[in-house]
């Protein structure tokens, strides 16, 4: 491989370009959608259902090893998301924006998704071994700094356009996605000289009868994994508490007072959370998986469960007590999500445990699949329900509860001793 196609001239940006729509769709929209006077029901129903395409990418997962190569799936998906991005702001000034944006945003989805396959498919393909072990920390950084990049400073820069420059909220937030779309569309081109030429296009070999066979074997090895209905609940609940939380603290931290929140400004709120609250989440994950790696995961299980689960208090703390002390929220913000990170590293490193064995990349993608679709989109379709029929309060005590199904399926879930 020539220096030009080493992996620091493309890993880093190729996980930026990860992170950057799956921010925008994920919690960009929600703080959007919040400030054009939807409810915390509407938001939560209407985002919950875009996490649907990371559910059931395993679906297609075939079609990017078959048709084509993952280079040229990255670079349409990158080109696709640069110009959907920037069609939002298009459909934001017109009666139809909801419909437009939701439409778009859901193709963006998709291509996020997708683009995922492909960027970790070729990450594989793209770095002889050794490499793929050295750049791992580096991915993940780059991921981070991506969502930093989106949940932080773009969220900072939609709220100085409105409050400082005088924007409507409908020009702020344009522009916001007009910049989202232009990164995009700035890594797609880098990308096309960047990224190397390691694949043979495969599109006269794939056949739709044979991958859906193949995908029928991975549903038989899956099955017959050992305790698979344990391993089933502990996939599914898990993050059960942690998928109520995602959507709701964003809102409840820009709610006014009067609705219950804590009243932050956009440009407070992507300090705290889009980038404290991030640094505190890859330090967990840092932390996390350092401790695995040292004592094995089934001696730290419990810790980490009780890292993710009891930092969640600081948000019934804040409902019942609100302050306006930015140095108190954000201490606050950094521990849940700081603990969110070390024990989101065991359940991560559970699945991988899991996977090992027959079609483990395959049925890895369905291990995340079911954690997506029980931590992630099903609690949060039904957040926003919840805590505007209850409250802030009541519905961050909810959550507390809930985190008695943590522990339960943390309890029943089978850990075999790691062997050295």
């Amino acid at each position: 491989m020539s220096d030009s196609k080493k992996g620091y001239w493309w890993v880093p940006s190729l996980y930026l370009g990860e992170a950057l729509p799956f921010s925008a769709v994920m919690l960009i929209s929600v703080i959007m959608f919040k400030e054009f006077g939807l409810s915390d029901t509407q938001i939560t129903l209407y985002t919950g259902w875009l996490g649907l395409p990371w559910v059931i990418k395993p679906l297609w997962s075939p079609l990017i090893d078959n048709l084509k190569t993952k280079r040229w799936w990255i670079l349409t998906m990158q080109f696709t998301m640069g110009v959907a991005l920037a069609l939002v702001a298009l459909t934001l000034p017109t009666p139809l924006w909801l419909q437009g944006s939701l439409a778009l945003f859901m193709l963006i989805a998709f291509a996020s998704a997708t683009h995922d396959i492909s960027a970790d498919g070729f990450y594989i393909i793209g770095l002889p071994p050794r490499d793929q072990e050295l750049y791992v920390g580096v991915r993940n950084t780059f991921y981070r700094i991506g969502m930093v990049v989106g949940q932080g400073g773009l969220v900072v820069l939609g709220g100085w356009l409105h409050n400082s420059a005088g924007m409507s909220t409908q020009t702020s937030w344009g522009a916001v996605f007009i910049i989202i779309g232009a990164l995009m569309a700035l890594l797609a081109i880098y990308h096309r000289f960047a990224l190397p030429h390691v694949e043979t296009s495969r599109h006269e070999q794939f056949r739709l009868d044979e991958q859906a066979h193949e995908f029928w074997l991975t549903l038989k090895v899956f099955g017959t994994k050992p305790h698979l209905i344990t391993a089933l609940l502990f996939i599914l609940l898990f993050r059960l508490p942690e998928g109520l939380l995602t959507k709701i603290v964003p809102l409840f931290l820009l709610r006014s007072t009067d609705e219950g929140g804590l009243a932050l400004s956009n440009e407070h709120f992507g300090l705290i959370y889009g980038t404290l609250g991030v640094i505190g989440l890859l330090l967990g994950g840092i932390i996390g998986g350092w401790a695995v790696s040292r004592w094995g995961l089934k001696r730290c299980l419990w810790p980490l469960v009780l890292c993710i689960t009891l930092p969640d208090i600081v948000y019934v703390y804040l409902s019942y007590y609100p302050t306006d002390s930015l140095w108190l929220i954000g201490t606050c913000v950094c521990i849940e999500q700081l603990g969110y990170g070390l024990g989101f590293a065991a359940y991560t490193l559970y699945l991988v445990t899991f996977s090992r064995g027959e079609r483990s990349t395959a049925v890895f993608s369905i291990c995340t699949a079911g954690q997506y679709l029980g931590g992630v989109m099903l609690p949060g379709i039904v957040s926003g329900f919840i805590s505007d029929s209850t409250g802030y309060p009541t519905f961050f005590l909810i959550v507390m509860a809930l985190c008695l199904v943590t522990f339960a399926v943390t309890a029943m879930v089978k850990i075999e001793e790691q062997k050295e």
